[in-house]
């Protein structure tokens, strides 16, 4: 009995490009630098959503801290997410 192998030939066509793109993207990635004043600049920012404008610039932060648990007594993790931006305008 014959194995028909087109559709396992497309199945793994597909996600042999993912694996290579996934490879070469992987390659291409640098190291980022660990900065601990940006970390603790993270930590500083207050719970929920702040915006504050200065002439010629605005501030945001915003943070997010949540736990989330698996089943009524199961593993836990909580997630802290917490960002700031500037936005500077200039006449030049």
């Amino acid at each position: 009995m014959a194995l028909p192998l087109a559709p396992i030939a497309g199945l793994a066509l597909r996600y042999g490009a993912v694996a290579v793109a996934s490879y070469a993207l992987t390659r291409n990635v640098t190291k980022a630098h660990y900065d601990q004043r940006g970390q603790d600049a993270l930590d500083d920012v207050e719970e929920g959503f702040a915006v504050r404008r200065d002439p010629g610039q605005t501030d945001a932060t915003a943070r997010m801290v949540r736990t989330v648990r698996l089943g009524k007594s199961g593993p836990g993790f909580e997630i802290d997410a917490s960002a700031f931006g500037r936005i500077k305008v200039k006449r030049v």
